[in-house]
């Protein structure tokens, strides 16, 4: 049974290794698009601390994901692009990797899921992933294979298995697992894919 996600903005790592693992997996389009959710939001470790990056959203009351819009009134993705800079920096990876980033960011993608879709197509290149996304067409409320809200910013993801790998704050902050999957990139390059599999 194919596997059913909900779209997520630079999702967490334990998203990340479940979606990689994939050979072919839906990403839901269909439902009343919820708040407070990693379907427009990310978390990033910073000087200061795990901080919180949100996309702002056009919606209503009744909005399906496939029609939320994105809000260009703030720059919010200079914004982002600039703590992220501040956060890695410093990070192994980050010149190797800002490049990508910089050209899906500041492109002005008319709604979320054509973002969300981007990053995480970039994402599964980098890794080598020959996971096949695909959109629902209908909604379902009971699938089978339903993880649309194992990852979740309310509920926290298990992360026991979640081995500790070099963050670039470790001299003054403890580690942190599952932040957004960017953390691991900037970190530990072509061996994120390896740190996915341990965690799977």
């Amino acid at each position: 049974m194919t596997p059913l996600f909900s779209t997520a903005y630079l999702p967490p790592i334990a998203y990340v290794a479940a979606l990689s693992a994939q050979s072919e997996a839906l990403i839901e389009t269909q439902e009343t698009f919820p708040k407070q959710t990693y379907r427009n939001r990310t978390e990033i470790m910073t000087a200061g601390g795990v901080r919180t990056l949100s996309v702002p959203v056009v919606r209503n009351n009744h909005s399906r994901t496939e029609e939320v819009g994105i809000d260009y009134k703030e720059r919010w993705n200079v914004i982002h692009l600039r703590t992220i800079a501040a956060a890695y920096s410093a990070s192994p990876y980050y010149l190797y990797y800002k490049d990508d980033l910089e050209k899906i960011l500041l492109q002005r993608y008319e709604r979320l899921i054509d973002l969300n879709d981007a990053l995480l197509q970039w994402i599964l290149r980098t890794l080598k992933s020959g996971c096949q996304i695909r959109h629902t067409q209908d909604f379902v409320k009971d699938h089978p294979a339903d993880l649309r809200d194992t990852f979740s910013p309310k509920h926290p993801y298990p992360t026991e298995g979640h081995k500790p790998y070099y963050q670039v704050f470790a001299d003054r902050l403890p580690f942190t697992p599952n932040l957004s999957f960017l953390d691991l990139l900037m970190n530990l390059g072509p061996e994120a894919g390896e740190y996915l599999k341990s965690i799977t």
